[in-house]
C-alpha cells in the first residue's frame, strides 16, 4: 500500500508502482501479467519480485476491458439444488476444478440450474461474456444448455459425454462402460447367478454407459438379460433405496446388485438390511464412484473408481486449450475396481 501525498489513507500499489519497484517500464510490466510474451526472464523475475513486494493486485475488470475476457470460468450444475448438497461427487468435482484453475489464477463460479427458469436465466447471463467458458456437469439428453452455449461460441467442456451432440462439444469421462464390466465380471466371479442392477438415469451418458456394460458382461457369460432385475434411480440414496425394493419384490432369490452409483449403493444395503438379507452372505452389492459414500457404507462398498482428480485436471485443461482457440476435444480416463467388504 502507498502513503497519498497528504499522507492520509494508503492507496492499493498500481501497475505504476510495480514498474518503478522493478526498474522496468509500465508495457513490460503488463506484458508480464498477460502471459509474458516477449520478456526477457530476468525482467519477469524483476516485475513477479516487484508485485510481491509491493503486494500488488491484478485488477480483473480493468483487465477485462482491454482483454475482453473475464478471467473466470463457470461451473454449471444442471440439477436441483438439493442435488449439489447430497452427492460428494459434484463437490469432489468442484473442489478439483477450483485447485487446477487456482494454478492459473482464475476464480471459478459455480452456477446451480436445476429448473427452466434457472437454466434460461444462466445461460443469458453466460452468453453475455461474464465468464470466458464453461464447466458443464451432469447433463440430460434434452436438456438445450450445451447446445446453446455451443451455438453462442462459449467455450464449453462436458463431465460425461453429451448424449446427442457428438464430436461437437468437448467431454472428459471415465470410461463408464468398461468400468460396469469389471464389476458384473467380479459379481459373477464369485458364483453369483441372479445379478440385478439399479441404473442411473437413462438420459444421462453415466447411465446408459454403465447399463451397456453390465449387458455385455450377460451376454458374454450366456445369460439372458431379464427385464426384472433392472430398475432406473436418479443417483439419490432415495431411489438406490427404493430400487432395492422393487427387486426384492420381483426376484426374491436375486443375489447380487450392481449399482450404478455409490450414493444409490447406501440406499441398497439399507434396503437389504431392512428386509433381513445379509451382505455379502445372501447379497453382494457393489457401486460405481468410490465416493465418500462407499468408505461412509457399512460394510464397506466394493466399487468402481473414477479418477475425480484427472477428471477435474483434464477438465480444466481442455476448457483453457478451447479458450485459446484450440478445436473441441474428447479424454476417456481408465477406471479401476476396488474391491471391498460389500462383496
Amino acid at each position: 500500500m502507498t502513503m497519498n501525498a497528504a499522507g492520509g489513507r494508503r492507496r492499493p500499489p498500481t501497475i505504476h508502482d510495480v514498474a518503478r519497484e522493478a526498474g522496468v517500464s509500465r508495457g513490460t510490466v503488463s506484458r508480464v501479467l498477460n502471459g509474458g510474451h516477449y520478456v526477457s526472464p530476468a525482467a519477469q523475475e524483476a516485475v513477479n519480485a516487484a508485485i510481491r513486494r509491493t503486494g500488488y493486485v491484478v485488477n480483473r475488470h480493468a483487465r477485462s476491458l482491454i482483454t475482453g475476457r473475464s478471467d473466470s470460468v463457470g461451473f454449471l450444475l444442471t440439477e436441483p439444488q438439493e442435488r449439489f448438497f447430497e452427492d460428494p461427487n459434484f463437490n469432489v468435482l468442484l473442489r478439483g476444478c477450483t485447485q487446477a484453475l487456482a494454478a492459473h489464477d482464475i476464480p471459478l463460479l459455480l452456477m446451480l440450474a436445476g429448473t427452466e427458469d434457472e437454466r434460461r436465466r444462466i445461460t443469458r447471463y453466460i452468453t453475455a461474456g461474464h465468464v470466458d467458458g464453461v464447466l458443464l456437469v451432469s447433463s440430460h439428453s434434452g436438456d438445450p444448455v450445451a447446445e446453446q452455449l455451443r451455438g453462442a461460441g462459449v467455450p464449453l467442456v462436458a463431465c460425461g459425454k453429451p448424449i446427442g451432440l457428438g464430436s461437437k462439444v468437448s467431454y472428459v469421462a471415465a470410461d463408464d462402460r468398461d468400468g460396469a464390466r469389471d464389476m458384473v465380471r467380479h459379481l459373477l466371479s464369485l458364483g453369483r447367478q441372479r445379478v440385478g442392477m439399479v441404473t442411473g438415469p437413462l438420459d444421462t451418458p453415466g447411465g446408459v454407459e454403465r447399463l451397456a456394460g453390465y449387458k455385455e458382461v450377460l451376454a458374454d457369460a450366456g445369460a439372458a438379460f431379464d427385464e426384472r432385475l433392472v430398475v432406473s434411480g436418479d443417483y439419490s440414496r432415495a431411489s438406490g433405496e427404493a430400487g432395492a425394493e422393487m427387486l426384492l419384490a420381483r426376484a426374491p432369490d436375486i443375489d447380487a446388485v450392481f449399482v450404478a452409483s455409490d450414493l444409490m449403493a447406501q440406499g441398497v444395503l439399507a434396503a437389504l438390511q431392512r428386509a433381513g438379507r445379509r451382505v455379502p452372505q445372501d447379497v453382494a452389492v457393489g457401486g460405481f464412484d468410490d465416493s465418500p459414500a462407499a468408505l461412509a457404507a457399512s460394510p464397506g462398498l466394493t466399487t468402481i473408481r473414477q479418477p475425480w482428480d484427472r477428471i477435474s485436471t483434464e477438465m480444466v485443461r481442455v476448457l483453457l486449450a478451447q479458450i485459446g482457440g484450440e478445436d473441441p476435444a474428447a479424454v476417456i480416463l481408465p477406471t479401476e475396481l476396488v474391491k471391498r467388504e460389500s462383496t
